[in-house]
C-alpha cells in the first residue's frame, strides 16, 4: 500500500471536493450510456467530476493525464414482486386516485434499490484503493481524499438536479378573486340536490357562480361530451371571475375554477361563499366525479391508449441493433419517438454514428456541453444494440424467465438537458409537442452544421407558392424553405357523418352508454384541403394599386428525400380553447405527389409590378405609429397574447382579420422577439439600416450554412432589422432580386430536377421525383400536446416495430390511421 500512498500524495493537488456549483456527472459515462449499474461501473475523474464507462475511462486518462478516479457501482436489490402489478404497461398497473407522479395514489415511478460499492482508482494501473485502505495513509492524504470522496457522494448528480422526482397536479394556488371576492344580495338559494342548468337544463357538469349564484353548465369537451358553456358565457358577460361545481362540495372543499385566471384555484373562504347562498359545506355529500379524476380518466382512456399501443395483443419483445429502448425521464416520450425515428434516416447515422470514433476523439474537454458529441452517443446508443437487453425481473434471480419486453435501454438525459437548455419549454419536465421538437432539433443541427454534411438537409425542400390577382389576372411567385408538410383535416368531409350525429344526439339527452365515435375522413380530401386554392379578400394589387381578390395555390419547388407529413389534429375552437380532433385518416403505405409539382411562371403569363404597398404609417419625416386594427388587436389580447406581439400579428398580416393575425401568432411564439416592441420600416432601427458590423454572426453563418452567400445573407438580414426568421421569408421572397448577386456553391444536389428545371438560387435543397413509401410515424394520446403519451412505429425489414419508451416490440396491428407525424422515404426508381 506504501505505493499506492505515494501515488495518492504526487496527485493529491488534481483531487478536488465538489464546491456548490460543480456539475457532478456520477449517474452516466459523458461518452456512452454506462452507468454505475453497467457491467464495469463508472469511472469519476475527482478532478473535472466527468464520469466515465470501463471503455473510455483510458482515453481521458491518456488525454488529460488524470489519475485519480472514484469508481462507483450499484447492483440492484432483489425485491418483491407487487401483486396489484399486472405487467401490462399502459394504462398504470395500479389504478390512481390523485393526478400526480411519484406520489401516493398516483401515477407510480419505478424506485428501484440498490447497493452502492465505490473505491479510489488509480490509472493507467488501475490500483484500487478502498476507505478501509485510507486508514493507513498520512494524514494529509487520508483527510484530503475522504472529503472528496464524501462530498462526490452526497452532491446531487446532474440528471438528479435535472429530473423531476415528484410532480403533483393537484396543487393549487389560492385565487386572487378568493379574498375580497363580492357576492350579490339577490336572495338567491340553491337547493343541496337537483341541479339543473338554467339555461339548457342539463343535468351534469354544473357549476355555480360564486357572485351572483347562477347555475349553468360547464364547457364542451373536445369529443363534444361535458356542458354547453353556459358558465363560461355567463363571466364572459358578467365579469364574475370564481364558479364552484356542484357535486364536488364536500366538507374537505371542492373544485373550484377561476374563469379570469382560467385554473383550477383554491377559495380559502369557501364555506363563507357557499353559505351566502344556503349551502351548508359540513353537509354536503360528493355526487360527482372532480376535474382531476376526469382528468385520471381522460389519460387512461381505452379507446385511444389501447388501440395505439396495440395493448390488446401479447406483443413480441424485439432486441439487438437498432432496436433499443429509451427511458421516459418524466414527460420524454415526444423526444424518444422523434428520435427514435430520425436515426433510422442514413443521413443522422452518417454524420453521428458512423464517425463516432471521431467525434469523440475531437470532442471538448467537457463533452457533456458538445452537440455533435452527445447526438453521437444517443445515435450509437440506439443502433449499436449495446443497450438493447432484457431488463432484469428484480423478482427473477436467477433470470429463467421470459423476457417482459422492457429493456435496460438507454436515459437520454445528458442530450435532453443539451438540446433543452434555455428553451422555454423543451427544458421542463412538462410534455410537449413532437412537432415542435422536431423543429426546434432540427433548428439545432442546422446551427451546428454550418461546415460539412447536414444530414437536416435530408428534410428540406422548396415551397412555391403563386398569387394571383383575380383583377388583373397577373401573378407572383415566392419561395421558401420547409421541413414539414402540414396537412389540414376536413371535419366536414367525414364518411360516417350519420354516426357521428347519432352519437352526439344521444350524448346530448344524457345517454352515458353512447359509444364514442370517432370520424372517418379520407386521405384524398386531406390532399384536396391541402391543394386547393386559398381565397385572400384583402389583397394588394400592385397592378390595380388597391386592396382585391386574390387566390393562392401552395406546390412544391422540390421534393426532400424524406417526408414528414403533420396531420393537424391540435386546432382551436371558436373560444380559442385548444382541442384535438379524434379522427381516423386511411394514410396509405405509397404516396404520389408528383401533381403537386411547381411549374414556375407559366407561358404568357404577366408578373404583377414589384411595387411596393403603400405605407401603413403617416409620411411624415418622424415615424408614428402604423394604423392597425384595433378591434382585433384587442381581441388577440383578450386572448391573454402580449400586447406587441398582437400589434405585430396585425401589422405584418396587412389588417387582414382576426384569423391571419392568430395564425401568424401560432407560426411566431417561439421567436425570441415575439414579445419585443414593433419596429417600423423606415425608423432608425429599421430596414435597411442595420450597420454590417452590427449583424449577428450566428445569424449570417445559418443563412450562409443554408446555400446563400455572404452578401445575400448581410442583404436579407439588413432589410429585416436582424431578426433570423424573417430575413429567411424575405430572402425567398426576393430570389429574382438576388439571382445577379454570387450563389455560394451547392444550390440543389447532384439529384436533378425532374423536367431538367434549373435549380432555383440560394438553399442546398435535394430534388427527385416525388414517389414515397411509408417508414415511420408518430402517434399522440391524450386530449392536447400538454398532456397524454407519444409512440411510435417504425418499419425495419418489412416489419414494423412500436417503440414505446422502454418497450420494443413486434407490431400485429400497428395504426396507421391515427397517427400525428408521418414519415415518408423517397421509393428507389
Amino acid at each position: 500500500m506504501a505505493d499506492v500512498g505515494e501515488i495518492l500524495m504526487s496527485v493529491l493537488s488534481t483531487i478536488r471536493v465538489p464546491k456548490p456549483g460543480d456539475r457532478v456527472h456520477k449517474d452516466e459515462c459523458a461518452l456512452s450510456f454506462s452507468s454505475p449499474e453497467s457491467e464495469g461501473g463508472l469511472y469519476l475523474c475527482m478532478n473535472s467530476f466527468l464520469g466515465f464507462g470501463s471503455q473510455y475511462v483510458d482515453r481521458h486518462h491518456a488525454r488529460t493525464g488524470q489519475r485519480a478516479y472514484l469508481h462507483i457501482t450499484r447492483t440492484r436489490k432483489a425485491k418483491k414482486e407487487d401483486d396489484s402489478n399486472s405487467g401490462s404497461g399502459h394504462p398504470p398497473k395500479k389504478k390512481p386516485t390523485r393526478l400526480a407522479i411519484g406520489i401516493e395514489g398516483g401515477f407510480d415511478v419505478e424506485q428501484e434499490q440498490y447497493e452502492e460499492d465505490v473505491k479510489v482508482v488509480i490509472l493507467p494501473d488501475r490500483q484500487e484503493v478502498t476507505v478501509e485502505d485510507l486508514g493507513s495513509m498520512p494524514d494529509v492524504v487520508r483527510e484530503r481524499v475522504s472529503l472528496s470522496m464524501t462530498g462526490i457522494m452526497a452532491a446531487d448528480s446532474v440528471s438528479h438536479t435535472l429530473q423531476v422526482q415528484q410532480w403533483d397536479g393537484e396543487v393549487r394556488q389560492e385565487s386572487r378573486h378568493a379574498a375580497d371576492l363580492k357576492q350579490l344580495d339577490n336572495g338567491v338559494k340553491i337547493p343541496p340536490s337537483g341541479w339543473r342548468c338554467e339555461v339548457c337544463d342539463l343535468q351534469e357538469n354544473i357549476w355555480m357562480n360564486l357572485t351572483d349564484g347562477k347555475v349553468l353548465c360547464g364547457r364542451r369537451y373536445f369529443d363534444g361530451s361535458g356542458g354547453n358553456n353556459h358558465a363560461l358565457l355567463h363571466f364572459q358577460e358578467t365579469g364574475y371571475p370564481l364558479a364552484v361545481k356542484l357535486g364536488t362540495i364536500t366538507p374537505d372543499g371542492a373544485d373550484v375554477y377561476s374563469y379570469d385566471e382560467d385554473d383550477m384555484v383554491l377559495d380559502s373562504k369557501l364555506p363563507e361563499h357557499l353559505s351566502h347562498f344556503g349551502i351548508d359545506m359540513m353537509t354536503m355529500e360528493k355526487t360527482e366525479r372532480t376535474m382531476t379524476e376526469l382528468e385520471i380518466a381522460v389519460n387512461q382512456r381505452v379507446g385511444e391508449w389501447e388501440v395505439i399501443q396495440e395493448s390488446g395483443t401479447t406483443l413480441r419483445p424485439l432486441f439487438g441493433p437498432g432496436l433499443t429502448g429509451m427511458k421516459n425521464l418524466g414527460n420524454s416520450c415526444y423526444l424518444n419517438s422523434v428520435m427514435q425515428v430520425l436515426f433510422t434516416v442514413p443521413d443522422f447515422q452518417s454524420k453521428y454514428v458512423s464517425n463516432i470514433d471521431k467525434i469523440i476523439d475531437e470532442a471538448p474537454s467537457d463533452p457533456t456541453q458538445d452537440f455533435k458529441t452527445q447526438v453521437a452517443k444517443l445515435g450509437y446508443g440506439l443502433l449499436s444494440g449495446e443497450y438493447s437487453k432484457p431488463a432484469p425481473d428484480p423478482g427473477d434471480e436467477n433470470g429463467a424467465s421470459e423476457p417482459r419486453g422492457d429493456q435496460i435501454g438507454i436515459a437520454p438525459r445528458m442530450f435532453k438537458a443539451l438540446v433543452g437548455r434555455g428553451h422555454p419549454e423543451f427544458s421542463t419536465n412538462r410534455q410537449q409537442d413532437a412537432q415542435e421538437f422536431l423543429l426546434h432539433f432540427i433548428n439545432m443541427v442546422e446551427r451546428n452544421c454550418r461546415s460539412g454534411a447536414n444530414p437536416s438537409e435530408a428534410f428540406r425542400f422548396l415551397v412555391e407558392e403563386r398569387i394571383v390577382c383575380q383583377q388583373s389576372e397577373k401573378a407572383k411567385y415566392t419561395q421558401r424553405v420547409d421541413y414539414i408538410v402540414q396537412l389540414p383535416v376536413p371535419i366536414d368531409q367525414a364518411t360516417n357523418t350519420e354516426e357521428l350525429q347519432e352519437a352526439e344526439r344521444r350524448r346530448e339527452e344524457g345517454d352515458s352508454s353512447a359509444p364514442t365515435v370517432r370520424a372517418q375522413i379520407p386521405f384524398t380530401a386531406c390532399m384536396a384541403a391541402l391543394s386547393e386554392p386559398e381565397i385572400l379578400t384583402d389583397f394588394w394589387s400592385s397592378a390595380v394599386q388597391t386592396k382585391t381578390t386574390a387566390t393562392k395555390t401552395t406546390r412544391f419547388a422540390s421534393f426532400p428525400d424524406h417526408l414528414v407529413i403533420q396531420i393537424k389534429k391540435f386546432t382551436f375552437g371558436l373560444d380559442w380553447v385548444p382541442k384535438k380532433l379524434d379522427v381516423s385518416i386511411d394514410v396509405p403505405d405509397t404516396l404520389d405527389l408528383s401533381a403537386l409539382r411547381a411549374m414556375g411562371q407559366q407561358p404568357g403569363e404577366e408578373l404583377l409590378p414589384e411595387v411596393a404597398p403603400p405605407p401603413l404609417m403617416t409620411p411624415d419625416v418622424e415615424v408614428k405609429a402604423p394604423v392597425l386594427d384595433d378591434s382585433t388587436v384587442s381581441q388577440l389580447c383578450e386572448m391573454g397574447f402580449p400586447l406587441e406581439a398582437c400589434r405585430k400579428a396585425v401589422y405584418y398580416t396587412g389588417n387582414t382579420g382576426i384569423d391571419a393575425a392568430m395564425n401568424w401568432i401560432m407560426g411566431h411564439m417561439d421567436d425570441p422577439d415575439f414579445s419585443a416592441p414593433l419596429v417600423l420600416p423606415g425608423c432608425s432601427s429599421g430596414a435597411g439600416t442595420t450597420p454590417t458590423e452590427s449583424l449577428s454572426e450566428e445569424h449570417l453563418a445559418t443563412i450562409v450554412s443554408m446555400g446563400f452567400s455572404r452578401d445575400q445573407a448581410t442583404k436579407a438580414l439588413r432589410a429585416t432589422s436582424n431578426v433570423l426568421d424573417r430575413a429567411v421569408d424575405w430572402i425567398f421572397s426576393h430570389l429574382d432580386d438576388l439571382e445577379s448577386m454570387e450563389v455560394s456553391e451547392g444550390g440543389r444536389s447532384a439529384a436533378e430536377s425532374e423536367g431538367g428545371r434549373d435549380p432555383p438560387p440560394g438553399p442546398r435543397v435535394r430534388d427527385g421525383p416525388g414517389k414515397y413509401e411509408l417508414i415511420a410515424f408518430i402517434s399522440h394520446m391524450g386530449t392536447s400536446t400538454m398532456c397524454g403519451h407519444y409512440v411510435c412505429h417504425i418499419k425495419k425489414d418489412q416489419q414494423w416495430v412500436i417503440f414505446n419508451d422502454q418497450k420494443v416490440c413486434a407490431s400485429e396491428k400497428p395504426p396507421k390511421d391515427l397517427g400525428y407525424l408521418y414519415f415518408y422515404r423517397r421509393m428507389a426508381e
